[in-house]
């Protein structure tokens, strides 16, 4: 009797769950979870601050989903940003788009900003130990104007779109315009002024893109000369070229940014010695050397926070990406920096190596 209570309860259970899985809301077959981890060891002879250290470079972990017409995600990352042994765990992005038709999607949330090729690229995918120093310096990751490290990011809504389908697939005109606070990740406006950037570029052929992208806003709270908050105008803007098809990428950029700095990342104080323009550029080249497991790479980039050469920081940089597996790479590079700004001219130039390795889950 007992045995056949609990099987007849058995079967209720199983009728129950399976009614339970057929009422399962769409939303929820969308959801997805997924990441990366990247770890790296650097070396770097540059005088008074040589360094040769293993690092956790970060950790991202990724919710994505589906919601009818919109598409959702939130991404968590974790690093030795502040150094290591002080690590910063922060939300990096959350917003949700109207994707319903590829010519107007809107963007709400937290997310990149639509200035440069190379911001919106994944760290993991990007194919360098970082990113260029005129994207970490004039496009909100380190930045400039004092902006805490953002990632390229910042709260608003965005509005982009594809157009002019080609018979390959591909679309020849995308466009894209946000409206931001203008402070970075997980801060709100300082000053009531709204940053607005944009971009557009065309696609001739597949793989092929050249554009340009403006941006024009404002950093809040800044402390000048007398201690007084102001407002800093911030006016930027970026002409690119790329070339992304068959596994090898050619790409170049150049920034330049008219507006007043502050001390140091983070900083609220103004530097009026650095005065109010700064630019920049890099251009690569990662090509296969055996298709989807080996890569070859180099890349020249400049960076001048006083738009001079007095001051400018040079990179020459050559490597390579060796795929473990599909979901694992260890990357390898050197570099001869020339940074101008070291006061003893004999000191300029040093050597810098990093490997990483890193897996995707």
């Amino acid at each position: 009797m007992k045995k056949r209570i609990f099987l007849i309860g058995m079967l209720a259970f199983m009728v129950l769950g399976i009614q339970a899985q057929e009422k399962t809301p769409k939303w929820y077959d969308t959801f997805k979870f997924s990441g990366y981890g990247m770890l790296q060891y650097q070396m770097e002879d540059k005088e008074d601050s040589e360094h040769n250290e293993f690092n956790l470079r970060l950790l991202r972990m990724i919710l994505d989903g589906k919601i009818g017409d919109f598409d959702w995600r939130a991404q968590i990352q974790g690093t030795n940003a502040k150094g290591p042994g002080e690590p910063t765990v922060q939300l990096v992005d959350l917003y949700t788009e109207w994707v319903k038709y590829k010519e107007a999607r809107v963007r709400i949330g937290q997310f990149k900003r639509a200035f440069t090729f190379e911001n919106p690229t994944h760290p993991i995918t990007q194919g360098w130990y970082a990113y260029a120093d005129v994207i970490n310096r004039l496009s909100g990751f380190g930045d400039r104007a004092g902006e805490k490290s953002s990632g390229g990011r910042d709260i608003g809504i965005q509005l982009q779109g594809d157009l002019f389908p080609a018979t390959d697939g591909h679309r020849y005109l995308h466009y894209q315009v946000g409206v931001y606070n203008g402070e970075g990740i997980n801060r709100k406006d300082k000053d009531q002024r709204k940053d607005i950037i944009g971009g557009i570029w065309v696609s001739p052929i597949k793989g092929v893109r050249i554009g340009a992208f403006g941006w024009t806003g404002s950093h809040g709270q800044m402390i000048d000369s007398v201690g007084k908050k102001v407002s800093l105008p911030l006016n930027r803007y970026c002409i690119s070229a790329e070339y992304d098809k068959d596994e090898m990428t050619f790409r170049a950029e150049y920034l330049h940014s008219q507006g007043l700095a502050a001390t140091g990342i983070g900083s609220d104080v103004i530097d009026y010695k650095k005065g109010d323009k700064a630019d920049g550029w890099y251009v690569f080249g990662i090509v296969p050397v055996i298709k989807s497991k080996l890569h070859a790479k180099a890349r020249y980039q400049c960076y001048r926070p006083q738009k001079d050469w007095g001051t400018s920081k040079t990179m020459y940089e050559v490597g390579a990406n060796y795929f473990i597996s599909k979901n694992m790479e260890i990357t390898a590079e050197y570099a001869r920096v020339n940074d101008r700004s070291i006061p003893n001219p004999d000191k300029h130039s040093y050597n810098f190596v990093d490997v990483e390795l890193d897996f995707r889950f």
